[in-house]
C-alpha cells in the first residue's frame, strides 16, 4: 500500500483531475466543430495521454527509490502534456472562438503566438527544475553563437512572414507568379507560403525566399476589383483590312456574355505586328475576372473569335506556301463544292417557304448562301438593327427568339431548332430586327443575304405572296408578347387607382 501511495503522490496532483477534464472537454469541442483538423486533434491528445502515462512511470520510479530517473522524466511528461494544452488552446482560440466574433487572423499570428507559448512553458519548466537559463546562455558564447547560427533560417522565415502580412505583400486568395509558377495562396504560416496551382499541386515557399527575391501578385490594382489582362493571339491575312477584322472581332466579344470576362475595362483587339509570311498578327485583350480558369476562358474567346471570322468571311491565316496543283485537286475541290450544294438543296427542300420554287431556282439560292457559325451565347440578331437584312436559316444548333420591351422586361417567343429560319421580315422589307435571336448552343447558319433574294423575288413575283403570310403570322406573335407585357407593366397602375 505504501508503495502505491508514493505513486500516487508524486504522479496525481490537486491539479491533475481539472486539467484532465478540461482536456477532455477541448477534444469534443474541437472535434465537434473543426472537423478538417480532426487528425491533428486526435494526435494531440494521444500525446498529452502518453505524457500523462509517462508521469505514472516517474511515480513508479520514485517509489523505487530511482530519484534522478523519476525527476528527470517528471519534467519531460510535463512540458510534453503543457505543449499539448498549449496546442489544444491554440486551436480553440485561434480557429473556433476568434472566427465566431468575424476575427480571421492569419496562420502565421497563431504559429507566432503558440511558439511563444512554447518557449515561455519550457522555460518556466526548467526555472522550476533548477536551471538558469539566462545565465548559462550568458556565460557561455559558444552556445550564444550555436543557437544564433541554428536559428537563423527559422527567424528569417518568421520575420520574413510578419513582414509580408505587415505590408499586405500577399494576402490568403491572393494569385502570384515565382519564377515559372503561378497558383493561388491559401495559407502563410511562420515557416512557408503555401500556393495552390491549377495542376492541383501545392507549392511550399519559405518565407525568407519571397521575402529576397521578386514575385508578381497576378490581377491586382489599387482601388480596382482583381482582374487580370489576358491575351489572345490570332492571325489573319494582309488582304484583309485591319479596322474591319479588329471591328468584327470585337463586336461579337463585347455582345456576348462570356462567363469571367469582365465588361469594365471592355474586351479590345489591336493590330501587334504585320509579318513578312503574309499575315498580319493580332491579340484580343481582355479581363479575366476569376483567375482559375484561365485557358478555358482563353479557349472560349478563340471560338468566338473563330466563327465571328467566319461569319464575316475572314480566315485565319497560315504560313503560305506555294505549290503545284496537279488536277485532281481541282477535281476534289470540285466534288466537295458539289457536296456542300448537295447538303444546302437538301435544306432548302424542307423549307415551305421555298416550296414553290423550281429545281434551278433552289440550286441557285443554294450558291448564295453563306455559312454562318455562331459559338453559345452570340447575339446573332439584335433588336432595332438596321444594318443586317439576311435570312438565316438553322442547320444546327438551338436559338431563343425573344422580345424586349422598353422597360427592360425580356420574353421568349420561340426556340429554333434545326431546320428554323429566321430574319424574312427583314430580309423583303427592309425593316428593323422586330425581335433578338441568341444562340443557345454552338449554332451554325445558312445566310442569305437580300441582295441574293432581290433576285429571285424579280424572276418569280409570286414568292412574294407566300412570304407575306408568313410575316403576318410572325407580326401577330410579336403585337401578342408585347401587348402581354405592356399589360404586365400597366397592371400595378391599375390596381392602385382602383384601391384609390
Amino acid at each position: 500500500m505504501n508503495f502505491w501511495r508514493e505513486v500516487m503522490d508524486f504522479f496525481w496532483g490537486p491539479e491533475s483531475l481539472p486539467l484532465l477534464v478540461m482536456v477532455v472537454g477541448l477534444f469534443f469541442l474541437l472535434h465537434h466543430f473543426l472537423r478538417d483538423e480532426r487528425p491533428g486533434i486526435f494526435n494531440t491528445v494521444i500525446f498529452y495521454f502518453v505524457c500523462v502515462f509517462g508521469l505514472f512511470i516517474s511515480g513508479v520510479l520514485h517509489a523505487l527509490a530511482i530519484a534522478r530517473g523519476a525527476d528527470i522524466l517528471h519534467e519531460v511528461a510535463v512540458i510534453g502534456a503543457g505543449v499539448a494544452v498549449i496546442r489544444l488552446w491554440g486551436l480553440m482560440v485561434f480557429r473556433l472562438i476568434l472566427p465566431r466574433i468575424k476575427l480571421n487572423p492569419p496562420r502565421i499570428t497563431e504559429d507566432i503566438f503558440v511558439i511563444i507559448a512554447y518557449v515561455a512553458w519550457f522555460m518556466v519548466r526548467l526555472r522550476y527544475a533548477g536551471l538558469d537559463l539566462g545565465s548559462i546562455v550568458a556565460t557561455s558564447a559558444v552556445i550564444t553563437a550555436v543557437i544564433a547560427f541554428a536559428m537563423q533560417d527559422p527567424l528569417g522565415n518568421i520575420l520574413g512572414g510578419l513582414a509580408l502580412q505587415l505590408d499586405n505583400s500577399i494576402e490568403v486568395g491572393d494569385w502570384i507568379k515565382v519564377d515559372d509558377l503561378a497558383g493561388r495562396v491559401v495559407d502563410i504560416r511562420w515557416r512557408s507560403t503555401l500556393v495552390e496551382t491549377r495542376n492541383w499541386e501545392t507549392v511550399v515557399f519559405p518565407n525568407s525566399q519571397l521575402m529576397k527575391n521578386k514575385f508578381m501578385v497576378l490581377g491586382r490594382r489599387t482601388d480596382q476589383p482583381v482582374q487580370w489582362r489576358r491575351w489572345v493571339w490570332f492571325n489573319v491575312s494582309l488582304e484583309a483590312p485591319a479596322p474591319r477584322v479588329i471591328r468584327v472581332v470585337e463586336d461579337a466579344i463585347r455582345q456576348t456574355s462570356i462567363p469571367n470576362v469582365a465588361t469594365d475595362p471592355p474586351p479590345n483587339c489591336v493590330l501587334m505586328d504585320m509579318d513578312d509570311k503574309g499575315y498580319a498578327r493580332y491579340a484580343m485583350r481582355y479581363w479575366l475576372t476569376d483567375l482559375m480558369p484561365d485557358d478555358p476562358t482563353d479557349a472560349m474567346i478563340r471560338w468566338h473569335i473563330m466563327t465571328s471570322l467566319q461569319r464575316a468571311g475572314l480566315k485565319l491565316a497560315v504560313d503560305e506556301r506555294h505549290i503545284h496543283l496537279i488536277k485532281e485537286n481541282e477535281k476534289y475541290e470540285d466534288a466537295q463544292h458539289q457536296h456542300e450544294i448537295t447538303l444546302r438543296l437538301k435544306t432548302l427542300h424542307r423549307i415551305d417557304l421555298f416550296s414553290s420554287m423550281t429545281e434551278q431556282e433552289l440550286k441557285w439560292l443554294a450558291e448564295h448562301l453563306r455559312f454562318a457559325p455562331f459559338a453559345r451565347g452570340n447575339l446573332i440578331t439584335r433588336q432595332g438593327d438596321q444594318q443586317s437584312h439576311g435570312l438565316y436559316i438553322l442547320i444546327r444548333g438551338e436559338a431563343e427568339v425573344y422580345f424586349e420591351a422598353e422597360n427592360g422586361e425580356r420574353r421568349t417567343l420561340n426556340i429554333l431548332h434545326k431546320g428554323d429560319f429566321f430574319g424574312e421580315m427583314a430580309l423583303l422589307t427592309g425593316a428593323p430586327r422586330r425581335a433578338s435571336v441568341v444562340a443557345l448552343t454552338d449554332v451554325e447558319c445558312y445566310r442569305l443575304d437580300k441582295d441574293a433574294f432581290e433576285e429571285i423575288l424579280r424572276a418569280r413575283p409570286t414568292i412574294a405572296e407566300e412570304v407575306s403570310h408568313m410575316l403576318a403570322v410572325r407580326t401577330a406573335e410579336l403585337n401578342s408578347a408585347k401587348q402581354d407585357i405592356d399589360a404586365v407593366a400597366n397592371q400595378p397602375s391599375i390596381t392602385q387607382s382602383s384601391s384609390e
